[in-house]
């Protein structure tokens, strides 16, 4: 039931930086919608939005 998903930071586009990619699983039946989650931006050096892509 564990679904593989990949969050994206939402910030480092719009500020012309490379996006930042973490890799983690998700329970389909208890979480509908897309997952969001503060991660690390390394490249920014702060922490940031992380959204789901598909």
């Amino acid at each position: 039931m564990r679904d593989h998903v990949i969050l994206e930071c939402t910030e480092a586009k719009a500020e012309g930086k490379p996006v930042s990619r973490y890799f983690t699983s998700r329970n389909k039946k208890l979480q509908q919608g897309r997952l969001e989650a503060k991660k690390y931006n390394p490249f920014l050096r702060r922490h940031t939005l992380h959204r789901e892509t598909k």
